[in-house]
């Protein structure tokens, strides 16, 4: 299963390409019906406008059933939250499954039910049949780089009930879900784009922790696809391998037959599809070699290679079909064993006919995308989008600030970025017009310290924000991303920055509030400066343009946290989520 994320007629030495496939270029068809390779995964890039992914989705089918293939698995990494590919304007993104978890207390499984119920539906509406998603990982680890607001908690049984309620709510519409990251993603500190993690917990944690909800959606329903997690987990098999550069290590998940095979087949009785997370992430690609890395997958248990190696120009494309050639080879020479491929085979098809793809396929683009322009982001999708950020939100702290009195009139923001300035000011402005805001965004390397003080002291009120962790490549999409993943603004500095500030606004003895706009593991840094705290889960935005009556194109940034926090803060709701991790108080 591969990306076409970037194609170029010709890439020159020593460079990359970053053109995307919005359209589908005829050297891709033809792969795609030369190779009859199984499905193909799609990124942000790929996804521009309603009727563009409408047709580039119609086009990728149409290009291996007209050399008689099956029809392919399309998928998408649409989890809601910190990671949704289609655009924030057009499609509805939610706030994530940190923040459903949030709501679990007073709620249930309502906001799981129901996101997944309109994930699945937009989803199809545009020709997608599978959603990487949901995310079933139990975050116990607060330093967890690329998990974290994607889990539901740090319960494993809420988070097996949340996990199958929108796994079964996606199903149920007809998308294939992948429950992911098997064994489990939870408790690591590395992100397995840029490495490999290890899990060392014992036999006992693992099964009633890491295992429980993959288990639980085993036992209680009939789990489409489960994504391998490209981590070590020496209690479940300490084997070793040699890898391409010599050295000696473990076997990871996603290439070991006793956790794929022995554990999640046998012992646990999963009968569905197994997919592998992207063979191009660090986590397999510094170890194996990518015809290796299919073949070791292959091997341990896997149905579906996803992205063993970039297909980014026609030079690309013999590759690719030499890594199917010498899989082949393989099994010829029964490396791979041909029994079991073939099961893997009919597990294919048996998914593909369960879902009936055959009838899923876009027939008349014009006709589809008129359907699917009713269904994204439909404005009854939209109000449960906000009515899940109205119950997400966690009261931590308050101590008389807010409801915002009406003796207060000047506010200053202290946020992440401009857009977040720009979302707050929005939101608080339309609920109360009289504030007069002032913001200082930290998304530069020189804030003017100077100015933000000046307009800190003429504030009644300082409301503070932060992001934490910083962007994963997840969320980026993946491997291609990682230039400018090291290249993200120095998260230390601008923690120090704002800190400095608040700060500085207690000094002043300014009434402060903070919220934490991502994982609330870092209250602790900033409540001993704040006299109210909120933790949201989620910073969703989206971008809206428009010709002001002057004729002035104005910019806004409006998205449903910052509608739900600017309620809160002005009476108008009440905070009513419950903390779904535990935080130093």
């Amino acid at each position: 299963m591969l990306d076409i994320r970037y194609f170029c007629d010709d890439v020159p030495a020593g460079k990359r390409c970053t053109s995307p496939v919005t359209e589908l270029p005829a050297d891709l068809a033809s792969m795609i019906a030369d190779t009859d390779v199984g499905g193909i995964v799609l990124f942000a890039n790929n996804l521009v406008s309603t009727k563009q992914m409408v047709k580039l989705n119609h086009d990728i089918q149409q290009a291996s059933l007209s050399a008689g293939h099956d029809p392919l698995f399309i998928a998408v990494d649409q989890e809601g939250g910190r990671v949704v590919r289609i655009p924030h304007h057009l499609g509805t993104s939610f706030s994530g499954n940190m923040a459903i978890g949030a709501t679990a207390k007073n709620s249930g499984t309502q906001f799981a039910l129901q996101s997944g119920e309109i994930i699945a539906k937009e989803l199809l509406s545009v020709g997608f049949n599978v959603n990487f998603a949901p995310t079933v990982d139990v975050n116990v680890n607060p330093l967890n780089p690329v998990i974290n607001v994607r889990s539901f908690g740090e319960d494993a049984d809420q988070v097996a009930k949340l996990g199958l309620a929108q796994m079964n709510a996606m199903q149920q519409q007809g998308i294939i879900s992948s429950l992911k990251h098997f064994p489990g993603h939870g408790d690591t500190s590395v992100d397995s784009h840029t490495g490999l993690p290890r899990v060392d917990h014992d036999r006992s944690t693992i099964n009633n922790t890491d295992l429980k909800p993959f288990k639980y959606a085993i036992d209680n329903s009939n789990p489409g696809m489960i994504m391998t997690a490209h981590i070590q987990y020496p209690q479940l098999d300490n084997s070793e391998f040699i890898a391409k550069d010599g050295s000696k290590t473990i076997l990871p998940a996603t290439m070991s037959r006793k956790i794929l095979t022995d554990l999640l087949r046998t012992e646990m009785g999963f009968k569905g599809v197994i997919v592998t997370d992207a063979l191009n992430m660090a986590g397999i690609a510094h170890y194996f070699d990518p015809t290796a890395a299919v073949i070791q997958t292959f091997k341990a248990g896997s149905d579906i290679a996803l992205m063993p190696m970039p297909i980014r120009s026609p030079a690309d494309i013999p590759r690719i079909k030499q890594l199917i050639n010498d899989v082949a080879i393989a099994v010829q020479q029964g490396e791979i064993s041909l029994d079991e491929l073939t099961q893997s085979v009919e597990r294919l098809k048996t998914l593909k006919q369960q879902y009936a793809l055959n009838k899923r396929v876009i027939d008349n683009v014009e006709e589809a995308t008129q359907i699917a322009s009713k269904v994204l982001g439909a404005p009854q999708h939209k109000k449960i989008e906000q009515k899940l950020a109205n119950h997400a939100v966690v009261d931590i702290a308050n101590n008389g600030v807010y409801p915002i009195k009406d003796s207060v009139k000047k506010l200053h923001l202290l946020m992440p970025d401009q857009t977040k300035c720009m979302a707050m000011t929005f939101a608080l402005k339309n609920r109360h017009s009289a504030f007069n805001i002032s913001c200082t965004s930290l998304a530069g390397k020189n804030t003017d310290l100077t100015k933000a003080q000046q307009q800190i002291k003429q504030a009644d009120l300082v409301i503070s924000a932060d992001i934490t962790p910083q962007q994963s490549m997840a969320e980026m999409g993946g491997m291609d991303d990682i230039a400018q993943w090291r290249d993200r603004l120095d998260k230390t500095q601008q923690i120090n920055t704002l800190l400095a500030l608040m700060k500085f606004a207690k000094q002043q003895n300014k009434a402060s509030i903070f919220i934490s706009l991502r994982t609330p593991y870092n209250v602790p840094q900033f409540a001993p400066y704040s006299d109210a705290v909120l933790a949201t889960f989620a910073h969703n935005t989206a971008k809206h343009e428009y010709v002001d009556d002057y004729g002035r194109l104005i910019t806004e940034f409006s998205g449903p946290m910052f509608n739900a926090v600017a309620d809160i803060l002005t009476g108008r709701l009440e905070a009513k989520g419950s903390l779904p991790v535990s935080i130093e108080q």
